[in-house]
C-alpha cells in the first residue's frame, strides 16, 4: 500500500482500494493467508475517511460471518487481498501486482490455466474502474455507477450492487417534475461519474419541460463565486450538484462562505448523506437540501463487530497490522457506527452474491462442498448473473445488464437539527414507486415551495411560443375562435376544432356544435305553410268566380283564358314552400327552388303579354294595325308564354344537370351552430335569373306605359303595382341574405316566395273579384266601352 499520497481509501468500495477475493479449497485452512496491508491513513478529511473505512469493515465482517457459516460454503474459507492505488495513474501497479503468476503479468488469464483470483471487489470511482476494468477480465462486483458499464460488450464481466446512474438521475428528475422546477442547473464533476451523469440528465430531460439553464464541470479549483454569479444571472432557484463527496464538501463550504442567495440544492448519493455539511456553520443560508441517497439497511451484528475489532494495535518496525490507523487513533467505534451508513448494505450484497455463485459453483448445497473442482472466473460470472437468494428480507438478483433488479433509493431532507431526515422513497416497482411527503420538508421560503420557472406558465387557454433556444421561455398567445390548447398532448400549438364543433379564444377544448333548422313545428314554418295554403285555396275559389263568369267584361280584360293559367302558375310556384322546412335532402333542395323559378316565369311572362295588349289595345293599334293584325293572327300571347317556358325550363335542367342544389352544412355562419341549407350554384342558375329580371323589367316597361290609360281602367296600373311590390320583397330578401345567413335565413325565403305569390293574387286578382261580386254595374259591356270611347276622343284631341 503506498503511503505517501496525501488522500487515499483503504475499503474495498471506495477510491483508494482494490479487493480480490480467494476462495480456499481445504476445509481446515485457507489456500491463501488472510492479508491485509497496512492501513495507513493520511487525510485531509477525516469525514471522507470514516465512511470509508466502515464500508472496509463492512467487507471484512461479511466475509468472516461467510466463513463461519455452516450453510454457506461450508468448510470453504474466503480470503482477500487489498490493493490501494489511490488515483487513476497509480492504478496499474495495483492491478499489474494482483494478475501477476509465477512473476509473469498475464492480464487475460487462459482457461485451461487456474488463477487464484475469483472475482474483484471495486473501485468505487467510474474513472477509476475506467482505467483498469479493460486490463482485467476477471468479475469485477459492485463498482462503479457510470451507465456505461451496463453496456455488456465493452464490460461483459462487470456486476454491481449498486444502481446505474441512469437510476440515480431517473430519481432527480421525478423530483424535478413533482415540484415542477423547470429551470434548473447542474453541476457535475470532471470525471467519468460527472460526465455520464451530465449526459443522462440532458438525455431524460428531453421529453419533459425541464431546460438546463446553466451547467458547469467542477472540480477542487472550481470558482465557486463565478458558478454562483452565473446561476444569480439566470435567475436559477434549483441546482443539481452531481459531484463525488470531496468536492461537494469543498464546493458546498464554498457556497457558505459567500453567504449565497437561497436555493434549492440537489445531492446525489454520494454526497447526500455527508456528516458533516449538514451540521456546518451557516449551512441554512444556502436554502433548502434535498437528496438522493441508497436506503439505510441494519446489518445484524455489525456495531458488535466493530466493537470487538476495534483495539489498540502494536506495532514493531516491518509488521503489519490490519487494524493500526496512523494519525487517527481518536477514532472510536462510535464514530464508525454513526458515520455515513451509503452503500454498506451494497458491500455487503457484494461480498455474499460471489460467495452464493461459489457455493452454486461447489455444489454445497448437500452440506459438503466439491472441494476439489476447478472453479473458473468465466463460470463465477454465469453463476453470478443467475443469482437469485434472500439477504435480509431483500432478494437479490441481477437484469440482462448485470444491473440490480432489488433496492430502492430514499428521498431526504437536511433539516434544521443537522440530519439527513428521510422525506419520501423511489422503488423500481412500478405500481408504486415515488413518494415524497412535502409536509416534512422545511422550505426556505417561509414555507412555501420554491419556484424555479424561465417564464410563468400560459393560463388556460394560451399556446407557447418558445422564445430564444430553451422550450422554458416563451410567451403566451391565446388560441383563436375555432381552436383550443390541450397542454396534455402540444403546449406549442393551437388545434383547430372539427366542422362539427366549435370554441370561443382561449379555450381547452372544443363543443359540439348544435344542428339548426326549421322545422314544421316553428311558428313561423306554421304562418307560411298556412299562407301558402290559404294562397292555393284563394286561386282555387278565384279560378272558380272567373269560370263563373267567364264572359264578362272584367274577367275578359283581366286576360281571359289567361288568368286560369297565371292562377295555375301561382298554385304550382307555391309547392317551393312546403321544402324550405325540416332537414335539406337532395330532392327538397331542388323542389325548393326549380317549381318556383319555372312557373313564376311563367306569370311573368303572362303578365308581359298582357301589359302588352293593354297597351297595345289603347295606343299601338290605332297606329301600327299590321302589329296588331299580325299579333291577332299568330296568336302571339301564347307564342311569348310558350316560349319563355320552354326557354326556363331548358336553362333549369341545363343548369341543375351540371350543378344540382343540394345539401350542405353551413359552419361559417355561426361557429356553435351547424346550420342544415340548400346549397345552390348562383353561376349555373345566373341565365334563369337574368330571364326572370328580363321578364319583369319587360312588364314593368310596358305596364308603366299604360299609366295614364282611364282612371277608372287599372288593368296596368295593378300590374305596375304587383311589379313594384314583387321588387321591394326580393330587394328587402337580398339585403337580409347579405346581412344575414343563419338559421332563419331560407324562412325568409320561403316568406319572399308567397310574398310574390300574393302580390300578384290580392292587387290584380282580388280587385276584379270585388267588382265581380260587390260592385256588378261596373262589369258591364257598356261600362268598358264607355270608358274606350271616352279615351279614344281625349287622344285624337
Amino acid at each position: 500500500i503506498g503511503t505517501t499520497t496525501k488522500h487515499f481509501i483503504l475499503t474495498a468500495y471506495v477510491k483508494g482500494a482494490l479487493v480480490n477475493f480467494l476462495c480456499g479449497k481445504k476445509s481446515s485452512e485457507y489456500l491463501h493467508i488472510y492479508r491485509s496491508y497496512l492501513c495507513c491513513f493520511m487525510f485531509y478529511s477525516q469525514e471522507l475517511v470514516v465512511p470509508s473505512y466502515r464500508r472496509f469493515q463492512t467487507m471484512r465482517f461479511a466475509i468472516e460471518e461467510i466463513n463461519n457459516s455452516s450453510a454457506l460454503l461450508p468448510n470453504v474459507s474466503l480470503g482477500y487481498e487489498i490493493f490501494d492505488h489511490c488515483s487513476s495513474k497509480d492504478n496499474f501497479p495495483s492491478i499489474f501486482q494482483f494478475i501477476t503468476m509465477n512473476k509473469r503479468l498475464q492480464p487475460w488469464y487462459d482457461r485451461t490455466g487456474q488463477s487464484d483470483i475469483t472475482a474483484v471487489v471495486g473501485p468505487f470511482s467510474s474513472a477509476d474502474m475506467v482505467t483498469i476494468a479493460p486490463l482485467v477480465m476477471l468479475n469485477f462486483v459492485y463498482g462503479a455507477g457510470s451507465s456505461a458499464f451496463s453496456k455488456k460488450v465493452k464490460f461483459p464481466s462487470f456486476l454491481r450492487t449498486v444502481h446505474s446512474n441512469q437510476d440515480l438521475v431517473e430519481v432527480i428528475v421525478n423530483i424535478l417534475l413533482f415540484y415542477k422546477w423547470r429551470w434548473v442547473a447542474f453541476l457535475n464533476s470532471d470525471d467519468a461519474y460527472g460526465s455520464d451523469g451530465l449526459d443522462l440528465f440532458m438525455k431524460r430531460i428531453t421529453e419533459t419541460d425541464i431546460c438546463m439553464a446553466y451547467n458547469k464541470v467542477i472540480d477542487y479549483n472550481a470558482n465557486a463565486s463565478e458558478i454562483i454569479t452565473q446561476i444569480e444571472t439566470q435567475h436559477v432557484n434549483v441546482v443539481v450538484v452531481f459531484v463525488p463527496e470531496g468536492t461537494a464538501e469543498r464546493l458546498i463550504g464554498t457556497i457558505t462562505e459567500l453567504n449565497i442567495t437561497k436555493k434549492v440544492w440537489i445531492a446525489v448519493d454520494a454526497w447526500s448523506l455527508n456528516k458533516k455539511l449538514p451540521k456546518m456553520k451557516g449551512i441554512q443560508t444556502i436554502g433548502t437540501v434535498i437528496g438522493v441517497a441508497q436506503p439505510t439497511v441494519e446489518i445484524p451484528g455489525f456495531n458488535e463487530f466493530i466493537y470487538s475489532t476495534r483495539r489498540p494495535c502494536q506495532r514493531e518496525l516491518g509488521e503489519l497490522c490490519n487494524q493500526y490507523c496512523r494519525d487517527c487513533e481518536d477514532l472510536t467505534p462510535e464514530d464508525v457506527i454513526s458515520s455515513d451508513p451509503s452503500y454498506s448494505f451494497n458491500v455487503y450484497t457484494a461480498v455474499y452474491a460471489i460467495a452464493n455463485a461459489l457455493h452454486n459453483m461447489l455444489q454445497c448445497e448437500s452440506g459438503e462442498c466439491q472441494k476439489n473442482k476447478t472453479v473458473y472466473h468465466y463460470q463465477v460470472l454465469t453463476e453470478l448473473s443467475k443469482s437469485n437468494f434472500t439477504l435480509l428480507d431483500e432478494t437479490i438478483q441481477f437484469d440482462e445488464n448485470l444491473d440490480p433488479r432489488f433496492g430502492s433509493y430514499t428521498v431526504v431532507f437536511w433539516n434544521s437539527s443537522g440530519d439527513a431526515e428521510t422525506v419520501g422513497f423511489y422503488g423500481f416497482n412500478p405500481s408504486d414507486n415515488f413518494y415524497i411527503n412535502t409536509s416534512k420538508i422545511e422550505w426556505h421560503t417561509n414555507g412555501e415551495i420554491p419556484l424555479s420557472i424561465c417564464s410563468t406558465e400560459c393560463s388556460v387557454g394560451y399556446a407557447k411560443e418558445q422564445e430564444g433556444i430553451h422550450k422554458c421561455c416563451f410567451k403566451c398567445l391565446l388560441c383563436p375562435n375555432g381552436t383550443y390548447i390541450d397542454v396534455k398532448v402540444d403546449e406549442y400549438n393551437c388545434v383547430p376544432c372539427d366542422e362539427t364543433e366549435w370554441s370561443t379564444e382561449g379555450s381547452a377544448a372544443c363543443l359540439k356544435r348544435t344542428v339548426e333548422f326549421v322545422t314544421f313545428e316553428h311558428a313561423a314554418a306554421i304562418v307560411i305553410v298556412f299562407g301558402t295554403v290559404s294562397l292555393v285555396g284563394l286561386s282555387l275559389l278565384t279560378s272558380v268566380l272567373f269560370a263563373l263568369n267567364y264572359n264578362t267584361p272584367v274577367v275578359r280584360s283581366a286576360g281571359g283564358p289567361m288568368c286560369f293559367l297565371i292562377l295555375g302558375c301561382l298554385c304550382l310556384s307555391s309547392i317551393s314552400v312546403f321544402f324550405y322546412f325540416s332537414i335539406p335532402t337532395v330532392a327538397s333542395c331542388l323542389l325548393r327552388f326549380f317549381p318556383f323559378l319555372l312557373f313564376f316565369s311563367v306569370c311573368l311572362a303572362c303578365f308581359v303579354v298582357r301589359s302588352f295588349q293593354i297597351v297595345c289595345i289603347f295606343k299601338i293599334a290605332a297606329k301600327y294595325p299590321s302589329l296588331q293584325r299580325w299579333w291577332m293572327k299568330y296568336h302571339g300571347q301564347w307564342l311569348i308564354i310558350t316560349l319563355a317556358f320552354v326557354v326556363q325550363a331548358t336553362m333549369l335542367i341545363f343548369g341543375y344537370s351540371f350543378s344540382p342544389p343540394a345539401p350542405f352544412s353551413d359552419i361559417e355562419w355561426e361557429q356553435s351552430q351547424i346550420i342544415l341549407s340548400c346549397g345552390i350554384d348562383f353561376k349555373a342558375n345566373t341565365a334563369s335569373v337574368i330571364l326572370l329580371l328580363v321578364l319583369c323589367c319587360l312588364c314593368f316597361t310596358f305596364s308603366y306605359m299604360g299609366k295614364d290609360l282611364p282612371k277608372n281602367y287599372n288593368e296596368a296600373k295593378s300590374i305596375t303595382f304587383c311589379l313594384l311590390l314583387i321588387a321591394m320583397t326580393w330587394v328587402i330578401f337580398v339585403t337580409q341574405f347579405i346581412l344575414y345567413q343563419g338559421k332563419y335565413i331560407h324562412t325568409f325565403n320561403a316568406l319572399a316566395v308567397v310574398s310574390s305569390l300574393y302580390s300578384f293574387l290580392l292587387w290584380y286578382f282580388l280587385p276584379k273579384c270585388y267588382i265581380i261580386v260587390f260592385q256588378p254595374q261596373r262589369n258591364t259591356t257598356q261600362y268598358f266601352q264607355g270608358l274606350i270611347q271616352s279615351y279614344t276622343k281625349t287622344m285624337s284631341q
